[in-house]
């Protein structure tokens, strides 16, 4: 499976949200959107990823940019994700991992020498006509919100 890059289509999904919501890409294609895939709600690297979108997302939206984080948890963990650190994104439940093997990122790790399967860290830049604009793939979070917030500025 090839990832999601820069310059390609961004894979069409419909998927739940927290708060009981549905999520559908195409249907959002009057923004841009920030679209980051995370592996799992609660782990240090995701919540402080997702704290810090959280606090700069007044400045997304001044840009018309909408936010969305995605990972395989169910809708009821992503309630508590949110409610525990009060995060302001909507955040998707892929638990079939339709959307992730889209895009190219449920993958094969490996972690002191065992397999699995799961999610690269990858924030995307999909514009108003469905197309990556900017990828960003294997994330480290430090900078990364403003690396991102910068790269929509520069559009």
């Amino acid at each position: 499976m090839v990832q999601i890059s820069k310059g390609d289509q961004a894979p069409d999904f419909n998927l739940p949200t927290d708060d009981g919501g549905q999520f559908t890409l195409s249907a959002n294609n009057n923004k841009l959107i920030v679209l980051f895939f995370y592996p799992k709600d609660d782990t240090s690297g995701c919540t402080k990823e997702a704290i810090e979108f959280t606090e700069k997302l007044s400045e997304f939206e001044k840009l018309g940019a909408l936010v969305v984080g995605l990972s395989p948890d169910p809708v009821k963990k992503h309630d508590k994700f949110k409610a525990k650190h009060d995060l302001k994104m909507m955040l998707v439940s892929d638990e079939e991992k339709e959307a992730l093997q889209a895009y190219g990122i449920w993958v094969e790790k490996s972690m002191y020498g065992r397999k699995y399967m799961g999610v690269v860290r990858t924030t995307l830049l999909i514009d108003k006509s469905g197309t990556v604009v900017e990828a960003w793939h294997k994330v480290k979070v430090p900078g990364h919100v403003d690396a991102v917030l910068e790269a929509i500025k520069n559009l």
